[in-house]
């Protein structure tokens, strides 16, 4: 079956064809300019379902729904519940939880059949706890790299948003507010690294995604996975079950 996943977050909306088992395309426009996803995708071959996870809001919700219709599709909408796919939610209300997250967790239950802390540093970073049995345990959102930065700029006199770099004991502004943020996000992620062992989860590990990957990565503890199509794999799994 020929597939169509879309992973539309708050900075772009990613897309992927599956067909004859393989991911054989694959692209993504900005989430502000989705308006453009029926132009990119109407060169495509007709996918027979096409499947998406959208935390993006009623605009590219719009914007997918008339870029799958050129195909002839109606579009498959992920939402998050308490049992899928091998992952079992433990969160309050099941449903509250985004879809783009329930996605990731499934793709990393299939991909790594292991405890891992989910992890996804885009505009926000979330640290999603998913356990060695698929058991997801609960995770955290906190503000991404830029809207810390932006956050000072906004709210101080002085702190105004500058190019920085990491250093271990910044000696300037712009590299404190870097190493600063950098930090924050490297301690929660290895805070749940770290709550997970105490849970008794044996060896757990990071899979981590998201534009800021890369930035992240190198402060982390422990055993790090580049996993950037985990939410597009997901979705493949969902449409296959």
């Amino acid at each position: 079956m020929r597939l169509l996943a879309i992973d539309a977050g708050n900075t772009r909306v990613k897309w992927a064809l599956h067909d004859n088992g393989v991911w054989a395309q694959q692209g993504w426009v900005p989430t502000t300019e989705s308006d453009r996803l029926g132009a990119v995708l109407r060169g495509l071959s007709a996918p027979a379902l096409v499947i998406a996870a959208n935390v993006a809001g009623a605009a590219v919700a719009s914007a997918i729904t008339e870029a799958a219709g050129h195909h002839g599709a109606a579009v498959t909408w992920v939402a998050a519940c308490e049992e899928q796919c091998g992952v079992r939610s433990g969160y309050a209300m099941p449903a509250q939880l985004g879809a783009d997250r329930w996605a990731a967790l499934i793709g990393a239950r299939h991909r790594y059949a292991a405890a891992c802390v989910v992890a996804h540093v885009g505009t926000t970073m979330t640290v999603d706890a998913l356990s060695g049995d698929g058991l997801f345990l609960g995770g955290c959102i906190v503000p991404g790299l830029g809207l810390m930065q932006d956050a000072l700029a906004r709210g101080t006199a002085q702190l105004a948003r500058r190019e920085g770099k990491f250093l271990y004991f910044p000696d300037n502004t712009a590299d404190a507010i870097v190493s600063g943020a950098v930090n924050a996000l490297a301690g929660a992620v290895d805070r749940m690294l770290g709550f997970m062992r105490e849970a008794g989860e044996e060896e757990p590990f990071v899979a981590l995604s998201g534009g800021a990957a890369d930035v992240l990565a190198p402060h982390l503890q422990g055993r790090v996975e580049r996993a950037d199509n985990l939410v597009l794999e997901g979705l493949l799994r969902i449409a296959s079950s």
